[in-house]
């Protein structure tokens, strides 16, 4: 903070009045009674004054890092220096706050933020989403100075009248992040996000579906979706990565899908593609002949548009996330599949591969995970037990020669004798 000073302001008085032209007049005066004497000379001209007075004051002012410079004016000294010093010591501190910056309402500030992340573009979706449907109609009209803690938990109580722990927890995180944004900005002084009480996320436990159960869902998904269906079942493929699937990344001829973007939206009718979850979900997956014949008859039937796209609406259109959620919901209900989530296909596909003795580094490759322990995390329950597995294999190398051993030793010097024992 640089130029900072306290100076005194006498007081004055102007004199105000409308001449015959019907222009708005200032006289200045430099004492009251020079100002009465000019209200008595424009009376006795038919014109009527009046007089407004400014006190005496102390102007405390100071330039701020920004070079803009605040001012505020105080009865008393004291008073000026007070505040002088308060603007001081949050500027040290690090909690000062331009002068009212916090009067931009948080949806203002909050575009403002938006428009300048460096999102994927699911993400942004996901985060104009949120911030549309679930924080704007709350809180997007108030100011961020008077967004409180208690504002805060209120809007998280409410969003969990309605919804998942998991969609409650991730809202708040990006209201959270812009409050906190707003802070480094000098908006406001503090976070309110401070001890906040979240809902808890009850990690459900993957249970995949049966074949029988997939196979009813390819049935029920009707000639459109069916190969979708088998390709996400048989590769794992995410439900973005299957409906941004062109021609031009199946290699039936190598038996191999090519994993390197994903449909993320649908606009003006085009689709939209973007980079796969992470940067470990570019791979390429082993394309199972079941799957490579079921896309064949597919692409016959149903041959890819412009786009190369292989998986459109009956109109050849790319899919939209709602639309193809409706119609796949309906489908499952009316097969007596609710519930039935087109993710589940990719838990399918994972206890595939650990039935049939994969390795966790395996599995995680297949489906594109970040790390091994993301893979664990999901699904160790699904591998063999260790316990048994040690079992086997030791007595496999050693229980030969135990019992061959076990053979030849008496029984009276194998089985103790508890009576002997007492009697000893």
């Amino acid at each position: 903070m640089a130029g900072k000073n306290i100076a005194a302001r006498p007081a004055s008085w102007r004199v105000l009045y409308v001449d015959f032209a019907g222009r708005n007049r200032v006289l200045t005066a430099k004492s009251r009674a020079e100002a009465d004497a000019l209200v008595a000379d424009l009376a006795g001209q038919g014109i009527t004054a009046r007089v407004k007075v400014t006190a005496a004051a102390w102007r405390a002012r100071f330039v701020d890092d920004a070079g803009r410079e605040h001012a505020k004016h105080f009865a008393r000294k004291r008073d000026a220096q007070g505040w002088l010093d308060a603007q001081t010591t949050a500027t040290v501190t690090g909690t000062y706050v331009v002068p009212n910056a916090g009067k931009v309402t948080f949806k203002e500030y909050a575009e403002s933020w938006r428009a300048s992340q460096v999102f994927r573009p699911s993400t942004a979706a996901l985060v104009e989403l949120a911030l549309r449907k679930r924080v704007y109609p709350a809180i997007g009209a108030r100011s961020l100075s008077t967004i409180s803690k208690t504002t805060i938990q209120k809007l998280v109580a409410s969003l969990n009248e309605t919804y998942a722990p998991a969609t409650v927890v991730v809202t708040y995180s990006y209201v959270s992040t812009v409050l906190k944004d707003a802070v480094e900005n000098r908006r406001i002084a503090r976070t309110p996000c401070v001890g906040i009480k979240l809902p808890e996320i009850v990690k459900k436990r993957v249970e995949p579906r049966t074949t029988e159960q997939v196979q009813a869902a390819a049935k029920a998904a009707g000639d459109h979706l069916r190969a979708a269906v088998l390709l996400a079942a048989g590769t794992g493929m995410r439900r973005g990565e299957v409906f941004g699937l062109t021609e031009d990344r199946v290699r039936f001829l190598e038996r191999k899908i090519i994993v390197d973007r994903q449909l993320v939206d649908v606009r003006k009718g085009s689709p939209v593609f973007g980079p796969p979850k992470t940067t470990s979900s570019i791979r390429e997956i082993p394309l199972p002949t079941s799957v490579a014949e079921a896309l064949a008859r597919h692409i016959e039937t149903y041959p890819p548009g412009p786009d190369g796209l292989l998986f459109t609406t009956t109109h050849g259109n790319p899919w939209r996330w709602t639309t193809l959620g409706e119609e796949w919901r309906a489908r499952m209900a009316a097969a007596k599949l609710e519930g039935f989530d087109f993710h589940e296909l990719r838990h399918y596909y994972a206890s595939l591969l650990i039935r049939y003795g994969e390795s966790v580094k395996t599995v995680q490759a297949r489906l594109g995970h970040k790390s091994a322990e993301e893979t664990l995390n999901t699904y160790s329950h699904l591998w063999p037990d260790s316990d048994d597995r040690s079992r086997d294999a030791v007595d496999a190398a050693l229980g030969a020669g135990l019992a061959e051993e076990s053979e030849n030793f008496p029984d009276s010097q194998r089985t103790p004798n508890p009576s002997a024992h007492h009697r000893a």
